[in-house]
């Protein structure tokens, strides 16, 4: 099947690629920057994702010099994933501003619009498949008018993490597609049907929107939740592994153990701006519980707590403080809405001085030489293995750091 595909950013490349090689589909592709071309060429590195050069090994994709071209040469499915972002104020790595706000449509919009435009004058009928997070009523409201009889319109977000994309795209726990039409979702089922055998579920156009948003806030919120329980445990002596562990059991009431643990804050390109985002439709439509603004405002506060715990340790030692960590996840570079920066911002709001390190950000990176008070922004395998310095205090709200001879270790919410 030809495929055509708007948008080859970090996940719109990735995905296609892998869409191309376990699909079997061609895919022509389209991005108003060079950096997809240079990807392919090897001009430039590929995103952060696992993967990913398995697939430029073993895949290619044709590039339009226009939406148009992209058009003329699909079959008929076109998928659409440009970004809509957010003002980098309200991306988690800093306090948030007071004032929610919407997601920006404008590049999405103008997307849409030609591809729509260059199917009217093409004659040829097609499938626009959106993958872009919305909040619920955007497609309706501002998309569907600029399609013509020739175009059919389906919601079809992912559910991805940076840096495992390719493992997400290929082994989904489900594919959402939302649409008036079930012509158009059975034809976008089939093209999934030959990639994975995951259900599908198939929604209006706003439910589809909404859910999107809301898994991602679902997670902020078990996140919230379990370093709330950190934080009672530290405070009591409890244990909130042992917590975990047992809320993991009540398979009946409670669901997945994931993002159970106690550790950083919520995180990632996604869920603090999509928290954002659902706060600001909360105010839009004079909701009477602003629960995901709450959420933002949580995940603040208990930021706040650590930054507590490290000035306690900090004026209770004398030493000075060191934070391992800049990435929001482990073993890779990415930073955006890293919780460990928001600590770092909130501590130097006190006056401390604070070191942020993080081995897999920066190119010079060392430990610093003598005792310090560490702590641990981000769950990287490197930390279990370097040598802290005897009279450190190291503070690790993951719960993973091993004993060393000398080192202090509070391991947040656990028994040590």
């Amino acid at each position: 099947m030809n495929i055509g595909w708007c948008g080859l950013g970090r996940l719109g490349i990735t995905c296609a690629l892998a869409m191309a090689k376990h699909g079997s589909h061609h895919i022509t592709g389209y991005d108003p920057s060079d950096r997809p071309r240079q990807i392919l060429a090897g001009e430039v590195p590929p995103p952060e994702e696992a993967g990913i050069e398995d697939l430029l090994d073993a895949t290619a994709i044709d590039f339009a010099d226009s939406p148009a071209g992209v058009v003329a040469a699909t079959d008929g499915v076109v998928l659409v994933s440009v970004q809509t972002p957010h003002d980098p104020r309200f991306g988690g790595e800093s306090r948030m501003p007071d004032r929610p706000v919407d997601f920006e449509y404008g590049y999405l919009v103008q997307a849409v619009r030609d591809i729509a435009q260059a199917a009217e004058k093409q004659a040829k009928p097609i499938t626009i498949v959106v993958v872009s997070t919305v909040l619920p009523g955007t497609t309706r409201a501002r998309l569907a008018p600029l399609c013509g009889p020739n175009v059919r319109l389906v919601y079809g977000p992912y559910f991805i993490a940076m840096s495992t994309t390719v493992q997400d795209f290929l082994q989904p726990e489900f594919v959402l597609l939302g649409s008036d039409d079930p012509h158009a979702l059975a034809d976008v089922a089939d093209m999934y049907k030959t990639i994975h055998d995951r259900p599908v579920h198939a929604v209006s156009i706003e439910s589809a929107e909404l859910l999107k948003v809301a898994y991602n806030c679902f997670i902020s919120m078990k996140i919230v939740f379990a370093n709330m329980v950190m934080e009672i445990c530290q405070k009591t002596g409890a244990d909130c592994d042992q917590i975990a562990d047992g809320l993991a059991l009540a398979t009946d009431r409670i669901a997945s153990p994931a993002y159970m643990r106690g550790g950083m804050g919520d995180s990632g390109g996604c869920h603090p701006r999509d928290n954002q985002a659902m706060s600001w439709l909360a105010g839009r439509l004079a909701l009477s519980v602003d629960l995901m603004g709450y959420v933002s405002e949580a995940r603040e506060r208990q930021s706040a707590y650590l930054a507590d715990l490290v000035e306690h340790w900090h004026r209770m030692s004398g030493l000075p403080v060191t934070l391992l960590g800049k990435a929001y996840k482990p073993n890779v570079s990415l930073t955006q809405g890293s919780a460990g920066l928001l600590l770092a911002e909130q501590l130097r709001e006190r006056d401390l001085q604070v070191d942020h390190k993080d081995i897999w950000v920066d190119d010079d990176f060392d430990l610093p030489v003598g005792p310090q008070v560490y702590v641990i922004t981000a769950k990287h395998d490197y930390h279990t293995a370097a040598a802290i310095a005897p009279g450190s205090v190291v503070i690790d709200p993951h719960g993973y750091m091993p004993d060393q001879p000398g080192v202090t270790t509070i391991r947040v919410g656990r028994k040590t």
